[in-house]
């Protein structure tokens, strides 16, 4: 029997360095469906306890049809750390540099969320560079949710 190392229990990708990204490349990230568990632990997590987002019956008397998920809410599952993003600059990454998002349509507990990152921008410096990611959520009923940016600073291959 092989001797039990905990280093093999992890995600093995190839290291990847600035100039290895490409406009256009995606980062899929798992779906995830809306549920309870997921409510309560936001609540948790961000102290909003406003009840449009807690009170299924609060909602429903202002003509939804059940919890609205906060904003940050539906932004917490572009998180680059969901996919393998992370895993493929671990000796590269200097640093998560900026975010923004627009909130397009409503989630509601019950939805299925589709993440997803993509490349849009290379910005080259000399010796590192920014990679701008384009982050996008849509629905099950493939209705873009969210959309907005991350820039990553990223070191370029060493010589």
């Amino acid at each position: 029997m092989t001797a039990f190392d905990p280093a093999q229990h992890r995600m093995v990708s190839e290291q990847r360095w600035f100039e290895d990204f490409v406009l256009g490349e995606r980062f899929v990230i798992p779906s995830r469906t809306q549920t309870s568990a997921v409510f309560a632990a936001f609540q948790t997590a961000s102290g909003d306890t406003h009840p449009i987002h807690y009170d299924v019956e609060y909602c429903r008397a202002r003509g939804m049809p059940d919890l609205l998920a906060h904003g940050f809410q539906t932004l917490v599952h572009t998180a680059p750390g969901a996919g393998l993003f992370p895993y493929l600059v671990e000796e590269s990454l200097v640093g998560f540099l900026e975010q923004s998002s627009k909130f397009l349509k409503p989630v509601y507990a019950g939805d299925t969320l589709y993440p997803a990152l993509e490349v849009t921008e290379l910005t080259p410096g000399r010796t590192t560079g920014v990679v701008t990611l384009r982050s996008t959520v849509f629905n099950q009923r493939k209705e873009l949710v969210l959309e907005g940016t991350q820039k990553f600073l990223i070191r370029r291959r060493p010589a």
